[in-house]
């Protein structure tokens, strides 16, 4: 009688980890807010009227 060879279904849970990190990853990067916020650079109001 010939051997049959049964190979046992990988599990799936991995990858779909693995491309939940890239799509964070991914979001982070062009949905995120990359502006440096500077204290230093605040824009001053000129409140002198030239009459």
């Amino acid at each position: 009688m010939a051997e049959i060879k049964i190979e046992k279904k990988k599990p799936v849970w991995p990858w779909v980890a693995v491309l939940l990190v890239i799509a964070g990853i991914i979001y982070y990067i062009y949905f995120c807010d990359h502006t440096v916020h500077n204290e230093n650079s605040v824009e001053i109001e000129n409140t002198t009227s030239a009459q």
